[in-house]
C-alpha cells in the first residue's frame, strides 16, 4: 500500500472525486497546453448529474479560465462513474484530447497513459496480516507504521491536523447561508453554544462534537479548504473526534493526536486498496462509513487501546454503515451529508466504547466488512451512488421545508 499522507490531502470542498479530482485533471491538461485557445469538456455520468452542485464545472474553469471553457454533459454508463473528456482547441482545431476517471479522495486516473507505479510504502495489504505482523514483531499499529513511513510524515500529519482545526475554527464562527439553491443555513455556530443551564455531560459531548463536524462539512460546502479524511464529502467526522478528544482531556497530547491520525491514514488504506472511498462506486458507506472506521479507530488509538480493540473499534464502525447510500439533494453536498458527518464523528466515539467490553466476544474483522462494503456498493442500484436520482434527493421537496 502507498504512504498515509495520499489518503489526506489539503485542499478545496466540495468533493473530494469531483472537485479535486478534476481540478488536478484539468491542471494536467493545462500544463501540456498552456497556449491552447480553447477547451471543450464533457462531463459524464455521476459528475454529469451531480457536478454542477459539487462545483465541478467551476473548479475546472478557474484553472483553465472561464472564458476557454465550455461543457457537455452524457450518460453512458459503460464508463466509469466519473469519468472527464477534454479536448484542446488551437487555431480552431482540436488537438488533443485526454480523458481521466476521477476515482475518489482526490485522486486521478488518466485512460490510456502508461499508469503511474505507486511507491509502496507498505507490504502488508489486509488488517489481518498487519496485526498478525504486529504481534509477532511486538509493534503496536502507530509502531508499524513509523517502521514503514518515511521522516515526512509526522510534520505532514501536523500539518494536516492544522488544516483540519482551522476548519473547525472557521466554520464555528462563520454565519449565513451556504451557496446554491436549498437555502441552507450554517449550523456549526448554534451547535457550539449551550442552548440549556446546567448543561449534562452527555449532551455536551453531543452537542460539541456534532458542532465541530458540522464547521468542517460547512466549510467544505462552501468551496472552502478542508482535509480528505478520506474524501471532501466525509471531512467532518474524523477532525471532529480528534479536536474533541484534544480538547477534553489533558493527557491527549497533540503527540497522541497525531497518533491517532496516522492510524486513521492506516485504516483508510486499507479500504481504499480493498474496496473504495468513492460515494459514486460504493455510496455513502465508501465514504462517511469508511470515515467513520478511521474516526473510530483514532480514537481507540489516542487511548492507546490494544490493536485487536482499535481493529474492533474500526469493525463496529463500518459494519453499522453497510448499505448507506449517496443520495445529496440537488446535487449539492449538503443534504444529507453534513449532518451524516456529525452523526458519523458520535458513531465513531460509541464504537470505540463498544470495543473496550465486547472485542473478546467479537464475531466478525475488519477485513470480511470492508469486503462486504465492496459488495454491496456493486450490488446497489446506480440511483443510489451520488446521482442525486435517489433517496433523499428523490423525494425531497422544497414545501418539506
Amino acid at each position: 500500500m502507498e504512504s498515509i499522507k495520499t489518503i489526506f490531502k489539503i485542499g478545496i470542498g466540495p468533493s473530494s472525486s469531483h472537485t479535486m479530482g478534476p481540478a488536478f485533471a484539468a491542471e494536467t491538461v493545462l500544463n501540456r497546453h498552456p497556449d491552447a485557445d480553447a477547451f471543450e469538456i464533457t462531463l459524464f455520468n455521476s459528475l454529469a448529474l451531480t457536478g454542477e452542485g459539487h462545483l465541478t464545472d467551476f473548479a475546472i474553469s478557474k484553472i483553465l479560465d472561464p472564458e476557454k471553457t465550455s461543457f457537455k454533459r452524457i450518460i453512458n454508463n459503460a464508463l466509469h462513474p466519473n469519468h472527464i473528456l477534454f479536448k484542446v482547441i488551437k487555431d480552431d482545431e482540436r488537438i488533443a484530447k485526454y480523458e481521466f476517471d476521477s476515482v475518489g479522495g482526490g485522486d486521478i486516473e488518466e485512460i490510456g497513459d502508461d499508469p503511474m507505479v505507486p511507491k509502496i510504502v507498505y507490504p502488508h495489504t489486509t488488517f489481518n496480516d498487519i496485526r498478525d505482523y504486529c504481534k509477532a514483531n511486538n509493534l503496536t499499529l502507530y509502531e508499524y507504521i513509523l517502521k514503514y513511513e518515511d521522516e515526512d510524515l509526522l510534520p505532514y500529519l501536523d500539518k494536516v491536523y492544522d488544516a483540519m482545526v482551522a476548519a473547525i475554527k472557521r466554520g464555528l464562527k462563520t454565519e449565513g447561508v451556504l451557496p446554491g439553491p436549498l437555502g441552507v443555513k450554517r449550523r456549526a455556530p448554534l451547535l457550539g453554544k449551550p442552548r440549556m443551564k446546567n448543561e449534562p455531560a452527555e449532551i455536551k459531548e453531543n452537542r460539541l462534537v456534532s458542532a465541530y463536524a458540522f464547521a468542517v462539512n460547512e466549510e467544505n460546502a462552501a468551496g472552502g479548504v478542508i482535509v480528505t479524511a478520506p474524501t471532501a464529502g466525509a471531512c467532518g467526522a474524523l477532525p471532529a473526534v480528534l479536536y474533541y478528544m484534544h480538547q477534553k482531556y489533558s493527557f491527549m497530547t497533540r503527540d497522541r493526536v497525531l497518533e491517532g491520525l496516522a492510524v486513521a491514514g492506516l485504516i483508510g488504506l486499507i479500504i481504499r486498496k480493498n474496496a473504495t472511498i468513492s460515494g459514486a462506486v460504493g455510496g455513502c458507506q465508501a465514504e462517511v462509513g469508511s470515515a467513520t472506521a478511521m474516526a473510530a479507530a483514532a480514537n481507540a488509538a489516542m487511548f492507546r487501546l490494544p490493536i485487536d480493540q482499535i481493529e474492533n473499534a474500526a469493525e463496529i464502525a463500518l459494519e453499522h454503515s453497510l448499505g448507506l447510500t449517496c443520495d445529496p439533494v440537488d446535487g449539492y453536498v449538503q443534504i444529507p451529508c453534513i449532518e451524516r458527518n456529525a452523526v458519523a464523528a458520535l458513531r465513531a466515539i460509541n464504537a470505540c466504547g463498544l470495543a473496550i467490553v465486547l472485542t473478546e466476544s467479537s464475531k466478525i474483522k475488519f477485513d470480511t466488512v470492508v469486503k462486504t462494503m465492496y459488495q454491496t456498493g456493486l450490488d446497489m442500484d446506480i440511483k443510489y451512488k451520488e446521482t442525486a436520482r435517489g433517496g433523499l434527493a428523490y423525494f425531497y421537496r422544497k414545501k418539506e421545508d
